[in-house]
């Protein structure tokens, strides 16, 4: 399985970014795909999650800012991310888990075994 994102960049507070994350050789038909960040000197966090029944979970932190999203024809992860904050400035990464997971308030990392490298948002103030 390779994970690839892309999209982040550098915004201003309030701005928006979609980050995509192309995935190649997944093969089973129930997985779950994560957005996660790593902010500067914190562990890495969970985001965003979606199942292949089209469930999503979201991080408390989001409050309704970001929306995750799948394209299937396409093998396409996306996190759209509006209403950015300086406290969103991070590395952001896509996962791929197998397993149709189920996240009250996101996704954990230590279910998720591959992982893309990562794309960097920086969001000034």
């Amino acid at each position: 399985v390779t994970l690839v994102e892309s999209g982040g960049g550098s915004v201003e507070s309030g701005g928006s970014l979609r980050l995509s994350c192309q995935i190649s050789g997944n093969t089973y038909s129930r997985y779950s795909l994560g957005w996660f960040r790593q902010r500067p000197g914190k562990e890495r966090e969970g985001v965003a999650h979606i199942n292949s029944h089209g469930q999503t979970s979201y991080a408390d932190f989001v409050q309704g800012r970001f929306s995750i999203s799948e394209d299937n024809a396409k093998n396409t992860l996306y996190l759209q991310m509006g209403s950015l904050k300086p406290g969103d400035t991070a590395m952001y990464y896509c996962a791929l888990a197998y397993g149709a997971a189920i996240y009250a308030r996101g996704p954990v990392r230590s279910d998720f075994p591959y992982w893309g490298q990562g794309t960097q948002v920086t969001v000034s103030s």
